[in-house]
């Protein structure tokens, strides 16, 4: 009884053990923040960059995509080696790239040390990512808690991604570009030591050898898929060998990977978990979800801009209901799953944002304020209500020691969602948009089919034209706009009733079940109510091995 209790004891000292895992809840969430801002902070310091390094037009765009691009595609080979050696281990590396990576992005003198800079900012985020969202299938072994937690963890995402622009707004102001990437670090100091002492070490069971060949496979797959699903969202020709020939490599690689995971004995991903209904049901949720959405806040955006005239940081105020309805929908979310179950929840969160999405049907050319409201409320509670039910229950469907692969799927399913939307809705607002544009009265042909690119083309080709054939064109590429808008609105409102008819696959009740007494409900976590030990010394020496 007494050598128990003093390896209790000793395991106890270990970094990690005994934090509470509510303060587990804010280390991560403070992770998931820096990442979730660092997406969206650079969009603003884009002029300034431009002055100051004077990139190419290739190299801009690489300063801006590469993180993303390099993020989606590594997620599951980090998620699945935190599975491996721990997944605090890979997150407090991950902290520290991210740390080194940010002081020589700041410091960058030209294009290429920045573009070089981002690629190991999206290595840590990728690091970062899956390693919260799975800690938290650790730390939170019951189920009402656990969805609390992953609750504050999405709505914490939601805050990440409207603060980024508002604090580089703030930073720009103030101080020089590198000032964006410059904040990171004194958080990252605080965070590697503060995540070394009270982040809990949890890995999964770890048998056969890690699928190398497998990780890179998915690695070098879902780079060519998302850069050429990138590039055709933003408007490039689909035969483009640039856009093709990755696009048609990463699905290959992606079916080569798939295949040699179902033929190996220990695979870097157990694609069995998708023979589980309600997990690739979730899955399907969020690619909806987000094949949906974004493509349509984009639009959205221009619209705000283009049509009604606002400033970029009016855009942005007119933009904050929907962050604080989603920070709102994500801190009910766990009652909501509760009581209503995934099925209903996730059913109303898409019927929710399909409202809201009709709703914005009635825009015209002329501002209303308190319609936009309405449905930018009912916007972000709704798809933040979709995404919580779905990311909670496949979580929870998904076996512990396959946490961070199941976390690296949903984050994966979530970046490849994003990237389709875009070119799909951004192909059929084109569509919609040019045909009325291809002959105007008293607009030269050529200045009709240059407009017809785009409305801020239009808008720069009006200019040229000047007097009163250039408002003509003017008016006439905005009530083009708006008609091509309110056809991709529409689109957009079938993508989220047909994810509303998917959702009624998932389980009608939520499945809280107590573990049977005397069984550790997750390997390496204590069950003692409010500590998180360290892992078990089995599992240590079986990594290490």
């Amino acid at each position: 009884m007494s050598g128990t209790t003093t390896a209790a004891a000793r395991c106890r000292r270990k970094p990690g053990a005994g934090a509470n895992r509510w303060i587990v809840l804010v280390v991560l969430c403070v992770s998931l923040l820096l990442v979730a801002v660092d997406a969206t902070v650079l969009h603003v310091a884009v002029p300034a960059v431009t002055e100051e390094l004077q990139p190419g037009a290739i190299e801009l765009l690489w300063i801006v995509d590469v993180y993303p691009l390099v993020c989606a595609s590594l997620l599951i080979l980090f998620g699945t080696l935190g599975d491996r050696i721990g997944r605090r281990r890979v997150l407090l590396l991950g902290y520290a790239l991210f740390g080194l990576a940010s002081a020589i992005a700041a410091f960058a003198g030209n294009a290429h040390v920045l573009i070089g800079a981002r690629a190991l900012l999206g290595v840590g985020g990728a690091m970062i990512m899956p390693a919260t969202l799975s800690l938290l299938r650790q730390v939170f072994p019951d189920r009402r808690e656990r969805a609390l937690a992953i609750g504050v963890w999405s709505a914490v995402a939601a805050v990440g991604a409207a603060v980024g622009p508002l604090l580089g707004g703030f930073l720009l102001e103030h101080f020089w570009w590198g000032s964006v990437f410059l904040v990171n670090i004194p958080l990252m100091l605080v965070s590697l030591p503060v995540g070394r002492a009270l982040l809990p070490e949890s890995r999964g069971g770890g048998d056969g050898p890690w699928d190398v060949g497998g990780a890179c496979m998915a690695a070098v797959g879902l780079f060519g898929t998302v850069f050429g699903v990138k590039r055709l969202g933003g408007g490039e020709a689909p035969l483009s060998p640039l856009t093709l020939v990755p696009l048609l490599a990463g699905a290959l690689l992606l079916v080569l990977f798939v295949r040699r995971q179902r033929s190996r004995t220990h695979p870097l991903v157990d694609l069995g978990m998708f023979a589980r209904t309600t997990f690739s049901t979730s899955v399907g949720c969020i690619v909806l979800a987000m094949l949906a959405l974004v493509g349509l806040e984009l639009i959205a955006a221009q619209y705000l801009q283009l049509v009604l005239g606002l400033s970029p940081l009016q855009t942005g105020l007119r933009l904050l209901p929907l962050t604080f309805a989603a920070m709102a929908a994500g801190l009910l979310g766990s009652r909501l799953l509760h009581r209503f179950g995934p099925r209903r929840t996730v059913a109303a969160g898409f019927l929710l944002t399909a409202g809201a999405v009709l709703t914005l049907t009635v825009m015209g050319a002329h501002d209303e304020p308190g319609l936009l409201l309405g449905a930018f409320l009912l916007l972000g509670f709704g798809l933040e209500t979709t995404l919580f039910g779905a990311y909670e229950s496949m979580l929870s469907e998904a076996p512990a020691d396959q946490a961070g692969g199941a976390a690296a799927i949903g984050e994966t399913s979530y970046q490849l969602g994003a990237g389709i939307g875009i070119a799909l809705l951004g192909s059929v607002m084109n569509a919609a948009y040019a045909p009325g544009l291809a002959s105007v009265p008293g607009v030269p042909t050529w200045a009709s089919a240059a407009a017809g690119h785009s409305l801020g083309e239009a808008y720069a080709v009006a200019g040229r034209l000047g007097g009163e054939r250039g408002e003509v064109l003017r008016q006439a590429a905005r009530h083009s706009f708006v008609e091509g808008l309110h056809v991709t609105l529409l689109v957009s409102a079938g993508l989220l009733l047909a994810g509303a008819v998917m959702a009624l696959r998932l389980p009608r009740v939520m499945q809280c079940a107590d573990p049977a007494p005397g069984v550790d409900p997750t390997p390496g976590v204590d069950p003692t109510p409010g500590a998180v030990p360290a892992p078990r010394e089995a599992e240590g020496s079986r990594v290490s091995a």
